[in-house]
């Protein structure tokens, strides 16, 4: 079966994009799948099972980059195409099956959206997939131990806690008496120069931390991700990784909606910023707060 599977440009649309990829891996073996993504989120899919060829669109003026993506799968006859940008390219192409994804704002989780597509119920929950030789980079950088990882940077200024505000909670959170006490601490964040002005701060407040910000490549970052203890982050295809790896999660919001974007996994939440949802600064999110969630978190299981 040859499947085309049209997903997002931005990281974070592409991890929840995850689950159904998986849900059609699943229940069609052998399948094989072009992935048509944007460049930044070409690593999100670089390890999956299945995956014939990846198509990276660069986004051009008048929208020619989608005649470029029409020119290089117009000629082939697919079994299904699957098209979550909501655009015409799945109407111009030979398939025995076409599912597109309807645009524009609505009501629900974007994880929900992406399931109705298909139909498939329960929404699947985003996965990741890395190489033995990612998870051997991840252990040689993070040795077995208690580990907290902090994400503070993001794609929109606005989205991002202030760098103090991580700093305090590294404290809390890995004091002799915290619920992470003594854990070794990480900072991640993406490739570039303004991500590294981003993470500046919390890395110069904690000198001691592992810097790990634009050093890896997108499999190596949920290699990393799946051996931590607990993942504190902005709203971003980083915490939405996090998320999907089935590690502890905390994303913190504040102006951006919760209720479409939170991380989703075995133990992700959402801590919102006091105020209404969607348009409270990230300053209104108290340290207290995120310790509370994350002592919650972290909690044992009662048997």
């Amino acid at each position: 079966m040859q499947i085309l599977f049209i997903t997002s440009t931005r990281i974070g649309d592409a991890v929840l994009s995850t689950g159904l990829l998986d849900h059609l891996l699943r229940t069609h073996p052998g399948a094989r799948i072009t992935i048509a993504c944007g460049p930044v989120a070409e690593g999100v899919f670089a390890c999956m099972p299945g995956r014939e060829r990846t198509i990276a669109l660069t986004k051009r003026r008048w929208s020619l980059h989608w005649l470029e993506l029409w020119w290089q799968v117009a000629f082939r006859r697919w079994d299904l195409v699957v098209d979550l940008r909501g655009s015409a390219i799945a109407w111009l192409l030979w398939t025995r099956r076409r599912a597109v994804m309807r645009g524009g704002r609505r009501a629900g989780h974007r994880l929900q959206h992406i399931a109705e597509t298909l139909s498939v119920t329960p929404a699947p929950r985003p996965v990741v997939w890395f190489s033995a030789e990612d998870a051997a980079r991840a252990k040689s950088l993070l040795p077995d131990g208690p580990l907290l990882i902090l994400g503070p940077t993001a794609n929109w200024h606005v989205k991002m806690w202030p760098a103090e505000r991580f700093v305090a909670l590294a404290d809390r959170l890995t004091r002799v008496l915290g619920p992470l006490p003594k854990a070794r601490i990480a900072i991640l964040g993406g490739p570039g120069e303004q991500e590294r002005r981003m993470a500046a701060p919390v890395l110069e407040a904690l000198p001691d931390a592992v810097d790990l910000v634009g050093k890896l490549s997108l499999p190596e970052v949920a290699a990393v991700l799946a051996r931590t203890d607990l993942y504190v982050g902005n709203d971003s295809g980083l915490m939405h990784i996090a998320a999907a790896t089935g590690v502890p999660t905390l994303g913190l919001f504040g102006p951006t909606p919760s209720d479409e974007y939170a991380p989703v996994g075995a133990r992700a939440q959402a801590v919102l910023a006091d105020g209404p949802l969607a348009i409270t600064p990230m300053v209104r999110l108290e340290v207290e707060t995120v310790v509370q969630a994350a002592e919650q978190l972290l909690a044992p299981v009662p048997a």
